[in-house]
């Protein structure tokens, strides 16, 4: 039962992403402002919604691993060894 909970939780982040990165193509559409501002306020609330319905279903612990991973503070961080925590 755990396992699709865990398979719709990384796709409902996955479209969430992608709702987000969608955006990026909004200024470049041959349509009027107010349907940009419309497609724009939808994509948001959308990627708003599957992020977090997403991350109720992976749990607190999948979510916070995902996101420290996502972290751009964290991309070039040396992991120190288990020797060097110790000591």
């Amino acid at each position: 039962m755990k396992n699709w909970k865990i398979r719709l939780g990384i796709s409902l982040i996955i479209l969430s992403a992608l709702s987000f990165l969608s955006l990026l193509i909004i200024p470049f559409l041959k349509s009027g402002s107010g349907i940009k501002v419309t497609i724009s306020t939808v994509l948001i609330v959308l990627g708003e919604v599957t992020f977090w319905t997403g991350g109720f279903l992976l749990g607190k612990e999948i979510l916070s691993k995902y996101k420290s991973y996502l972290n751009p503070a964290n991309w070039f961080k040396k992991k120190l060894d288990k020797q060097e925590l110790e000591s």
